[in-house]
């Protein structure tokens, strides 16, 4: 399979060397966490000097023996050199069993540079402070950007390499497969292995068709206000009242298995988060291609996907914005910076066109000065509107 630098993630993991911090990859299965501890090892052996890297992958069956808490600290300690400096990096760390004491014994030695993977149901990231007495650095790791999608391929940004994107998605694991339907299945066995393996056997979830139910549901209503409520009363037939409760809990299951992404409403005039609705969207679009068909597709909101997951790639804070009863489909923070967005599939290229009223209406009402934008497939160089700055959503990926 080839491979590609991915010099994002991999700064992240350097500049935390020589921290105490327990460093943990985390992300949706298939998106590159085990090639990036590789890729991270072979930068410690070209660039520093006196290391000595215990590295442990419970893929490997030499390892099998070390699936026991005991076990696994017996075995890093035997190749402990006090005279180096020691990377432990462990790969599918959850597959030994008590694996958080070995880790807090390891990192209460303070001998130990400590980085590992897992599967995205047992290093969640809202269990990182409970499961480690250490503090954690959590290096967030998604399937292929854009701008990897071009490197990968070698290839430059045009019409036909963002056309390919769209319908290809960022799991790189289905480059290898020439056809559309053989690139789909090996995403829906992704998908069955996270929903069956991960979650069903973590949550000892029996209903898994509800589960499945709550998924097709959630892809099919990527960009609309969700609740809750709405879940439970559409899934709900003449014979069975499906709790929400239940769907509350699968809904955060999902989410904790990094498959969906909740994006909070929030009051750009009152300052404040509104509870009733929220949006939810997949890690990577092709998820939905695999699951429900490829037939009828509506790129606005594929767009809009697309725009949600690398706007958290790129580590900002996002919400959905509501102003005078309009919505802005992002407001995107990162400590001091702030930017509105719309996203849409076509604008057109007139000012006075019902599309772009629509587009740029909700942007104008905004009386801060901060940034606004709207990101379409104009297929032409950036251009401004009032203030308002308009963007090629193929070159807003690879900016």
């Amino acid at each position: 399979m080839k491979l590609i630098k991915r010099t994002f993630y991999m700064e992240k993991l350097i500049n935390t060397m020589n921290t105490p911090d327990i460093k943990v990859i985390t992300g949706v299965r298939r998106a590159g966490k085990s090639k990036l501890l590789e890729e991270f090892k072979k930068y410690i052996i070209n660039n520093e000097k006196d290391y000595n890297i215990i590295h442990i992958n419970y893929n490997l069956t030499k390892f099998e023996n070390l699936k026991e808490y005991h076990k696994l600290i017996d075995y890093v300690e035997d190749n402990y050199d006090s005279d180096r400096h020691n990377f432990l990096l462990i790969d599918e760390v959850q597959m030994c069993i008590d694996f958080e004491k070995a880790i807090n014994n390891f990192h209460a030695e303070e001998k130990y540079d400590i980085y590992i993977t897992g599967s995205n149901a047992f290093l969640m990231s809202s269990d990182l402070a409970t499961l480690f007495t250490g503090r954690t650095f959590e290096i967030k790791v998604y399937p292929f950007s854009y701008k990897e999608f071009l490197k990968y391929y070698n290839i430059e940004n045009n019409d036909k390499a963002f056309d390919s994107y769209v319908f290809d998605g960022g799991l790189s694991g289905a480059y290898l497969y020439k056809e559309n339907e053989e690139k789909y299945n090996y995403v829906n066995d992704i998908y069955n292995t996270l929903i069956k393996r991960d979650i069903c056997n973590k949550y000892n979830i029996k209903k898994e068709h509800l589960l499945d139910m709550i998924t097709d549901f959630l892809m099919d209503n990527i960009s609309n206000l969700t609740s809750i409520r709405n879940i439970a009363d559409s899934l709900t037939n003449n014979k069975d009242k499906i709790n929400h409760k239940t769907v509350s809990s699968y809904v955060n299951y999902l989410c904790n298995a990094f498959l969906f992404y909740k994006i909070r409403r929030y009051d750009i005039q009152g300052k404040k988060y509104l509870s009733s609705q929220d949006k939810y969207y997949l890690v990577d679009h092709s998820f939905k291609y695999s699951k429900l068909g490829t037939k009828n597709i509506n790129y606005g909101r594929v767009y809009e996907n697309i725009v949600a997951i690398e706007l958290l790639r790129r580590g900002y804070e996002v919400y959905v914005g509501t102003l005078y009863e309009k919505e802005i489909d992002f407001v995107a923070t990162k400590r001091n910076e702030k930017i509105y967005i719309q996203v849409s599939s076509d604008i057109g290229d007139d000012f006075d066109n019902d599309t772009f009223r629509r587009e740029v209406d909700p942007l104008l009402k905004i009386k801060d000065a901060y940034p606004k934008m709207v990101i379409a497939r104009t297929k032409h160089d950036n251009y401004q509107y009032e203030g308002i700055k308009i963007v090629d959503i193929a070159n807003w990926l690879t900016e």
